[in-house]
């Protein structure tokens, strides 16, 4: 039998040398590529959780278009005026000297009334609204005519509820109360001049009853300009106050969550549109 000459070794089947190369290759690079691969999705989940949190907090805390906070919620003001030109609104309507305004303008304080006081009146306006509340917008409580949102309409309370009101609001309460406001506004959120839509209002002023990003969020005062803003973070116990022209178109910024609470005072020069302070009998 001829003898037999031995060849070279064979690689197993299936796999050449420079295969078992790449497949090792291959298993060192794996980890390092899942590596960052996760990394790369932790840092997108990251960006996209603080892209949520600045949009939520935007929705919440700013408003576009205003550049100057007139005054700031944690501020307390003895008082800060700003003086603007006055409109031609009230040369449509017939002037009273030493009334009409001849300086418009815009001022916050907080010195009016004490957060105690105001805490005082916003029970009574918690006890009117509980006895009715708007559908939609704003809710409406009038002690002077007795206007009271009830659903999509307006009840008068004093004979709604006749002699139960007493049950409801005290002697004190209208005490407390008593001045010349008129409480108007309805669809906040829409710009609008005060002097337009109510002819006799030559000088407007809020009341606020509770506190900006701790009772509610959103429901800023917004006083629009073109190109730059001005608002006012309302503070419990804190009075704006601003002639009603056109110089001073405003808003307010719609309320996202909780309960925003103020009372709306309106001033007229014009004796004829004067308005008796309310009476329990």
């Amino acid at each position: 039998m001829a003898p037999q000459r031995r060849g070279p070794a064979r690689a197993p089947e299936g796999r050449s040398a420079s295969d078992r190369r790449r497949a090792s290759s291959t298993k060192k690079d794996r980890l390092p590529r899942e590596a960052r691969r996760t990394w790369l999705k932790t840092v997108a989940l990251g960006v996209g959780i603080a892209l949520v949190i600045l949009l939520l907090w935007s929705s919440l805390g700013t408003d576009d278009g205003v550049a100057e906070v007139l005054a700031r919620r944690g501020e307390v003001l003895e008082g800060r005026f700003i003086e603007v030109p006055c409109s031609e609104d009230y040369d449509d309507h017939r002037r009273f000297e030493g009334c009409t305004p001849r300086k418009c303008g815009r001022g916050v304080t907080d010195m009016v009334i004490t957060r105690e006081e105001a805490e005082r009146i916003r029970s009574i306006a918690e006890k009117g609204l509980s006895l009715g509340g708007s559908d939609g917008g704003a809710s409406i409580l009038d002690l002077h005519s007795g206007a009271l949102s009830v659903g999509k309409h307006f009840v008068n309370l004093y004979r709604y509820f006749g002699d139960k009101i007493q049950n409801i609001f005290s002697e004190e309460d209208f005490q407390l109360y008593r001045t010349e406001a008129r409480t108007a506004h309805d669809e906040y959120w829409h710009a609008h001049v005060d002097k337009v839509t109510y002819g006799s209002f030559d000088y407007t002023s809020l009341l606020y009853l509770s506190d900006y990003l701790e009772d509610f969020g959103g429901g800023r005062f917004v006083f629009m300009e073109e190109g730059f803003n001005k608002t006012v973070e309302p503070r419990a116990g804190r009075v704006s106050f601003f002639t009603s022209g056109s110089e001073n178109l405003h808003r307010v910024e719609k309320v996202l969550w909780g309960t925003r609470y103020a009372i709306t005072i309106a001033f007229t020069c014009n004796p004829d549109h004067g308005i008796e302070d309310p009476v329990l009998t």
